[in-house]
């Protein structure tokens, strides 16, 4: 276990923000996560657990301790003729599993490539892209109580995965560390196709039957277009989250807009992309300060340079009244602003 004090977090968040924390601690095993609890057992101090950072908004420096997971490793548990149960450590790069599931046969995260952080942050955030979530694939998460040090173990209906929330994101908020998370994946291939415009990628390139490699590399070849680098301009993907409206308010829109784009969710309820209502408003492109709405991607806030926590926080506000203006929508941030 390492212990830091007055640590830079700007390696640990992907909007590029220079703030230190008070502490600075990183778990690399179960024993450690459990020395961890019984360290932090009794002291009254704020606690941020963080992944990749991925999903981050600092606005200042963090008077309190930050715990980061460096658990590694993955192991095959258990499998049949149609799945296996692969047990990953909290601290794997998410694409990298995806890369070596893909490349080792093993099916049900390919939609799921290039999305950024770590795999401890995937169960807890639910993350999701191109028709699929996370939670899809999840059969039991492994945590430390902070509590009292014990060793837990969640299936995924304790859980209670719902778009982008899980009770790690409610009701267990800093109450446990995870330490490995067990996917269920499948040894044959069922392509998913008909979201967003992965169907359309695939004709460009003549592909009528793609393989999983090769829906890997669609879905990587979309979002890079889409989104912009984090190393060249500071961001955190999808910085709101698509809203969920009514049956009757999505009709409102839908006559109003007949060619608003939208995500059936039930016979009650409508998915309208908060990227499109965002550049409705005419967001797209524009910059508040030294923070910006991406040119290509409305749903993403980028730091233009310089840009502090606060500078983002502005942007993402008047972002927000626009839309809830002009369509009486209230978009809700997907990002975790501390």
């Amino acid at each position: 276990m390492t212990v830091q004090h007055n640590y830079s977090l700007l390696a640990h968040n992907t909007f590029g923000i220079d703030v230190c924390c008070h502490t600075f601690i990183e778990y690399a095993s179960v024993s450690e996560a459990k020395e961890l609890a019984q360290m932090l057992k009794g002291q009254n101090v704020p606690l941020l657990i963080v992944g990749g950072g991925s999903n981050l908004l600092l606005t200042k420096d963090y008077e309190g301790m930050v715990v980061h997971s460096v658990i590694k490793g993955y192991e095959v548990v258990a499998e049949n003729d149609d799945n296996l149960l692969l047990r990953v450590g909290s601290g794997e790069v998410w694409d990298d599993v995806v890369a070596m599931c893909v490349e080792h046969g093993w099916y049900g995260a390919e939609n799921l490539s290039l999305i950024p952080g770590e795999v401890g942050a995937s169960a807890v955030q639910n993350i999701g892209a191109y028709g699929a979530e996370a939670s899809d694939l999840i059969d039991k998460v492994e945590v430390v109580s902070l509590c009292d040090g014990s060793c837990q173990v969640f299936s995924n209906t304790d859980c209670q995965y719902g778009y982008r929330q899980s009770k790690f994101k409610g009701e267990w908020k800093n109450q446990y560390l995870v330490t490995h998370v067990t996917y269920r994946l499948k040894k044959t291939f069922e392509p998913q196709l008909d979201y967003g415009n992965i169907r359309l990628e695939l004709e460009r390139r003549g592909i009528s039957a793609p393989t999983a490699q090769q829906l890997r590399e669609v879905i990587i070849d979309i979002r890079q277009k889409k989104l912009p680098d984090p190393k060249v301009e500071g961001n955190a993907g999808s910085f709101f989250m698509n809203p969920i409206v009514c049956r009757e308010q999505y009709e409102r829109l839908l006559d109003q807009y007949p060619q608003m784009p939208h995500y059936y969710i039930d016979e009650n309820h409508e998915k309208i992309p908060a990227g499109w209502l965002i550049d409705q408003c005419g967001w797209k492109g524009r910059s508040l300060g030294k923070a910006g709405v991406h040119c290509n991607q409305a749903l993403v806030l980028v730091n233009r340079g310089g840009a502090t926590g606060m500078d983002i926080v502005n942007l993402c506000e008047a972002v927000r009244q626009d839309v809830k203006h002009r369509f009486d929508i209230q978009i809700e941030p997907e990002v975790n602003i501390i």
